[in-house]
């Protein structure tokens, strides 16, 4: 990026977040301006970034801290951030390709700092607690005390929903 090492504020802190359930050792912190939009429309402020050596990646993580001091509004769902500017309303997009590619590089590069018998311990340990796929999660298992009452009695598609019979009249 061309920044000064001399900016970077050395730290014995470690990092975790980047590797699953492993930390990574910080470089330090740095201070760096930043700018959302054009001329016309823009944001400036600045952020503290911690520094991490991986080797051929340049990636800023924006999470909290960042969205606090722009006032961002982010949403995951169509990957927007909103952020009130002096002119309107600012608006960052991504397109799902670019963020399935970040995803993947990350992935890479996770992979790469954790050694194959530590990611089999992950593997095995992340699917010992994953929830049960074959048990429908839509699915109500009716209990005792509960009936079954038709939603609309007028309607020809006989919908239901059970409800508890054993509730008190509070």
């Amino acid at each position: 990026m061309g920044v000064d090492w001399t900016c970077v504020r050395p730290t014995q802190a470690p990092f975790h977040g980047i590797m699953p359930r492993k930390q990574a050792k910080l470089l330090g912190h740095i201070d760096l301006p930043v700018t959302f939009r054009d001329p016309s429309n823009y944001r400036t402020k600045t952020l503290t970034f911690k520094v991490v050596g991986f080797p051929r990646t340049l990636h800023a993580i924006l999470g909290h801290p960042c969205y606090a001091k722009f006032m961002v509004v982010p949403n995951y769902t169509y990957l927007k951030l909103k952020i009130p500017g002096p002119s309107g309303v600012i608006t960052i997009s991504i397109s799902f390709q670019h963020a399935y590619k970040c995803v993947v590089e990350y992935y890479g590069h996770a992979t790469t700092f954790v050694t194959s018998e530590e990611l089999d311990a992950i593997k095995k340990e992340v699917s010992e607690e994953a929830p049960d796929t074959k048990k429908s999660t839509r699915s109500f298992e009716p209990t005792e005390g509960s009936k079954e009452v038709l939603i609309d009695p007028g309607s020809p598609d006989g919908k239901v929903v059970r409800i508890g019979t054993v509730l008190s009249s509070k």
